[in-house]
């Protein structure tokens, strides 16, 4: 089915965000789409979902104008879109998620579960995620997991046009592999794939065409083989990053966080490092080593089995300056209907007080000095909703929040994810600047290029326990991976 954009507009009250967009995907096609944080990737998602009605400009399928009135207008059409943001149900089944509103039913009414199961376990299978039982709980799965359950429902009835946001923001090794398998065999069916992503090393891999968005306007659009990650980059940011990631240096001795044989039964085991003043240190896994696990433990926010060095709350860790800034900041970093203001000042709330009252002026004060120098945009957002901001902006509100309390070992669970380069070369440099000045830093990621490039060492965790210690100037992705899959020499 061919897709064609024209003149498309989108305006919120006296802002327009879309400044006529025009765009043709093609049957058989997977036509990336990239862009700088704010640049209107998230509008133009939502008008092909149905989601959101474009202002004016016309919307055409297979040459006929339509209008696409809400999501199930454009599922019926054979549109789907698989967002960034997870819309799973926790409290859940895998597949009570993937069948909801369409499951089997026996005689008088009742769900056939058997069938119900089976038909679950076969989206799952035909989407190459057979690793996930479709009995458990979907709430239980790791954020990865939970991706992939978002991606195999989108393919049950006929799929036409599937897409993408930032699918392989939190996958990595044979899960990467398994969605770029299959978006290869939607190509081959004659599925046109609209895939958004800021990732553009898979861009380049993955892509029939390339269109670049900049602040609401097409601006280039190009073939791989006729362009490059840094001519991207360029077009998207406006101007050209020479270096991504920081030099790094030899961090001082001094340890600041100590972690000695920590288990939690069913998630990992005996699992011990160090963190020193001024380092930088990466973790990487697969899906279901249990690295986010661990950083949770660490925190407080999950009991230990056993070991020594985890804190027994959140509140004891953030009195001992250790900060978490989770995997998923719309639903454990951000309360996305409070202002970015009242979202920054939630972890130093006893710090904002004068007497029994808050001291308004004094954390209005201190929030706007933050967001002036993580360059959140818009620069006067204190007082709009969180939930407003761009997905980069909300990640420097996540970390505005944790720098504001002045932490002494800081833990970043994929920091980057859903974050254009631009957004993210800066908080490279900042988390070095932050090293710099004395933190310890464990960031977990899946991303391989970013966790060697930014990082001092590297430690690998596989099936829950430590697989390796790695000097990240000495090693390399493929090594890395090595130890992931347990395969290292």
């Amino acid at each position: 089915m061919s897709l064609e954009l024209r003149g498309v507009r989108q305006s919120y009250g006296d802002v327009e965000v879309l400044h006529g967009v025009d765009l043709t995907g093609r049957p058989g096609e997977v036509l990336a789409v990239v862009g700088a944080n704010g640049a209107g990737k998230s509008t133009l998602i939502r008008i092909l979902a149905g989601a959101q009605r474009m202002t004016s400009g016309e919307l055409r399928i297979d040459g006929e104008r339509v209008d696409l009135r809400s999501p199930h207008d454009a599922h019926a059409r054979g549109i789907r879109t698989v967002y960034q943001e997870l819309s799973i149900v926790g409290g859940l089944s895998v597949t009570e998620n993937l069948l909801m509103g369409a499951f089997p039913r026996r005689r008088g009414g009742l769900i056939d579960w058997p069938e119900a199961h089976r038909r679950a376990r076969e989206l799952l299978d035909g989407a190459g995620f057979g690793a996930i039982d479709p009995r458990v709980l979907a709430g239980r799965l790791s954020v990865a997991r939970q991706q992939m359950v978002e991606i195999a429902k989108a393919l049950a009835g006929e799929v036409k046009v599937l897409v993408l946001d930032e699918p392989s923001a939190v996958l990595a090794g044979s899960d990467l592999e398994s969605l770029f398998a299959l978006i290869r065999r939607l190509r081959e069916r004659g599925v046109l794939v609209v895939y958004v992503s800021h990732r553009l090393a898979e861009v380049m891999e993955l892509a029939d065409s390339i269109v670049v968005i900049k602040d609401g306007l097409i601006i280039a659009t190009t073939e791989p083989a006729k362009t490059s990650e840094s001519e991207l980059i360029g077009l998207m940011a406006g101007r050209r990053l020479e270096q991504i990631y920081p030099a790094r240096r030899e961090p001082p001795a001094e340890t600041r966080l100590e972690i000695s044989g920590l288990s939690r039964r069913g998630e990992f085991e005996d699992i011990s490092f160090e963190l020193r003043a001024g380092e930088i240190v990466g973790l990487f896994g697969l899906v279901g080593s249990g690295r986010s696990e661990m950083a949770r433990c660490v925190f407080g926010a999950e009991p230990a089995t056993k070991g020594n060095g985890a804190y027994r709350s959140p509140a004891e860790a953030i009195a001992a300056g250790l900060a978490l800034v989770t995997e998923d900041r719309k639903r454990s970093g951000l309360i996305l209907g409070m202002t970015v203001l009242d979202n920054i000042a939630l972890a130093t709330m006893r710090e904002n007080r004068r007497g029994p009252l808050i001291d308004a002026a004094g954390r209005k004060r201190r929030v706007t000095e933050m967001i002036d120098r993580l360059s959140i945009q818009p620069g006067r957002c204190a007082t709009m909703p969180v939930g407003s901001l761009s997905g980069g902006n909300q990640q420097k509100a996540v970390l505005a929040k944790w720098l504001l309390a002045g932490p002494r070992v800081l833990i970043l669970d994929e920091p980057t994810r859903g974050v254009d380069m631009a957004t993210r070369v800066d908080i490279y440099r900042m988390v070095d600047d932050l090293a710099r000045q004395g933190l310890a830093v464990l960031l977990i990621s899946s991303d391989l290029t970013e966790v060697l490039g930014a990082t001092d060492r590297v430690l690998v965790m596989r099936e829950g326990r430590l697989a390796g210690d790695l000097r990240s100037e000495t090693t390399t992705e493929d090594e890395i991976l090595a130890h992931a899959i347990g395969q290292a020499a």
